[in-house]
């Protein structure tokens, strides 16, 4: 502890963790802190939608619990964050703020501007690296330019990761003896008024130590065949640790550190640790690119023939296509919060190349239902899909729902999870459209594959002239 023992505000945003949270740690070090949550959804670059605002919820409710234990308290606050900080700040004497960056257009803005303010009332301002492995100033390629193909960046990151060993938690801070005014958390009003969270606390476990048990679960039982099994949605072959990393409650150094002393052969060049990159990726997009949130990163397809149809977006949204496939993942999506990602391929595919609906419609949705829903994955998913974005999958490549069906979920077991009205069919009837039995009030497709296909291939045409 520096003995002048300066109080110092540590600002929580996406980092709801105490442990390898480089601004909790250094605060900790240097002096007694104010651990600080400000409700602001007003200031992000996309408000937050119902499925993370319920995971906010607990996740807020975890770490509370947790600096409980350290000897302190989680102060909650709701407005504008530097009108919110600097009362704090003078209502405390504090001499600091501290907070891990974040990388959102509209955030870094805010960011930027908040340390100027702060600065200029003498407060100390320090910011760390706490949710990427590399940022994206950090990596450029040879021309010195951001990246645009996910396998150089990814080849060049590698180079750069380092061994470093993640930050524990502090073993105990101390707090400056004043009574602080907090909100509860109750009134952020963050839980939606229908039963929705319900379902999704029978899946789930927000907050840090459910992150660690999801981490150490999927590296014994799943690690070693995840490259065999991630595409299949009825198998537990992915980690599910989306929902955690969007939260900040465990950080992808963690994730690297524990593949790293897991003992698995070739863990630096494995599928999953590829996948930490194409989150990664996402963010280097975004930061180079902030346009792309709402507009495609290749503009020639702002001439893309995009088509309104709400009764067929109603449809899609409510997995009610006629496509069992894509119905069992829109409903798992509703009743969860997620879906799995061979899955979200294939949903995306069919709104934006069977409907030809704006991939942005889509975005929304899943901004909306995913307690994952991260703006620079859900941005960069949705352009790859659409085509539009960088490396992107080629327009041309149409998921066809059946055969994917066929491929991925084999025995249909997936399907008939999340379609009770298919539960009496048996594969291989059961993907096929034109013999799914219509009498248990399952609707027709909505859109025939083939000529679905043929539109799609002649709207791609326009993006030429």
């Amino acid at each position: 502890m520096n003995t002048n023992e300066q109080t110092i505000i540590v600002w929580f945003r996406s980092d709801l963790r105490i442990e390898d949270n480089p601004a909790l740690f250094e605060a900790a070090k240097e002096g007694r802190i104010i651990p600080l949550f400000i409700w602001s959804p007003e200031e992000e670059d996309v408000s937050p939608g119902a499925a993370t605002r319920w995971w906010l919820h607990q996740s807020i409710k975890s770490l509370t619990e947790s600096l409980e234990k350290l000897g302190t308290t989680l102060v909650l606050r709701t407005g504008e964050s530097i009108k919110n900080l600097e009362k704090l700040a003078k209502d405390t004497g504090a001499k600091g703020v501290y907070w891990n960056r974040r990388y959102e257009p509209m955030i870094r803005r805010r960011d930027d501007e908040i340390a100027c303010q702060l600065r200029q009332a003498g407060l100390t301002v320090k910011t760390f690296k706490a949710s990427l492995l590399a940022e994206p100033e950090e990596i450029e390629n040879k021309s010195g330019l951001p990246f645009k193909v996910f396998t150089p960046f990814w080849k060049h990151c590698l180079k750069k990761l380092n061994a470093s060993t993640p930050l524990p938690a502090p073993q105990k801070v101390e707090t400056p003896e004043v009574s602080l005014k907090t909100t509860e958390l109750s009134e952020l009003k963050l839980e939606p008024e229908q039963d929705w969270g319900h379902s999704m606390n029978e899946v789930w476990t927000p907050g840090e130590r459910g992150a660690a048990s999801a981490l150490e679960l999927f590296i014994n039982d799943s690690f070693n065949d995840y490259a065999k099994i991630r595409n299949f949605p009825n198998t537990k072959g992915t980690s599910r640790l989306s929902p955690h990393l969007r939260f900040g409650e465990i950080s992808p150094r963690q994730i690297k550190h524990s593949l790293e002393q897991s003992g698995h052969a070739h863990w630096k060049e494995s599928h999953y640790l590829s996948e930490i990159g194409w989150r990664e990726f996402g963010y280097h997009l975004l930061y180079h690119f902030p346009h792309t949130v709402r507009e495609p990163l290749r503009p020639q397809f702002n001439r893309f023939p995009w088509k309104e149809n709400s009764p067929q977006l109603r449809s899609w949204q409510k997995g009610q296509t006629g496509y069992p496939l894509v119905d069992a993942g829109m409903r798992e999506l509703w009743a969860t919060g997620w879906m799995h990602n061979r899955v979200r391929m294939v949903v995306a595919s069919f709104l934006v190349k069977h409907l030809l609906i704006h991939w942005r419609h889509g975005a929304d949705w899943f901004w909306d239902t995913l307690v994952d829903a991260d703006l620079a994955s859900n941005t960069q998913g949705w352009q790859w899909t659409a085509g539009s974005g960088a490396d992107a999958a080629p327009y041309f490549r149409i998921f066809n729902p059946t055969t994917q069906a066929i491929k991925f979920d084999p025995d249909g077991d997936y399907i008939r999870k999340w379609i009770p009205e298919l539960r009496h069919m048996s594969a291989p009837d059961i993907f096929e459209p034109s013999k799914v039995d219509r009498g248990q009030n399952y609707p027709n497709p909505i859109v025939d594959h083939s000529d679905a296909r043929d539109r799609a291939l002649k709207a791609y045409e326009k993006t030429k002239a």
